[in-house]
């Protein structure tokens, strides 16, 4: 089996529920004041696409994609950016797997494992920007 193909797949299955997102940014909204002030003025709607997107990436890198997109969204995360803090990408992590388990009807604690090593991974190119 090719690298990450479960979690590709639990992707596609969460992907086709239609409130997949939005229980995300509820969730990840609620974890935090901080998180709440990062998204004051932000267009959900393309948020959203945007989130779609990265956690595309993230899978793809994971599957042997070059981790360009992940250094591009380094440098947009970054301190004298948007100033995303180290702390955030665990409340982010955290709150993608709580919705990863509630939209994926196969969601197992093997997945969740699954899941946990493909993000961190990710996520570490992104941080390592800040």
């Amino acid at each position: 089996m090719l690298p990450a193909q479960n979690v590709m797949l639990s992707y596609g299955r969460c992907c086709a529920s239609p409130d997949f997102f939005d229980d995300f940014y509820q969730r990840f909204l609620a974890s935090s004041p901080r998180v709440r002030e990062k998204f004051v003025h932000t267009d959900m709607a393309a948020q959203k696409l945007l989130l779609r997107h990265g956690i595309m990436n993230l899978v793809l890198v994971a599957r042997g994609m070059p981790t360009t997109k992940l250094r591009q969204l380094g440098e947009s995360h970054c301190r004298a950016r948007l100033d995303i803090g180290p702390e955030l990408y665990e409340l982010w992590v955290d709150c993608l797997l709580a919705t990863l388990a509630q939209h994926d009807a196969d969601f197992t604690p093997a997945l969740r494992q699954e899941w946990q090593g493909v993000l961190e991974a990710g996520i570490a190119v992104i941080r390592s920007y800040y």
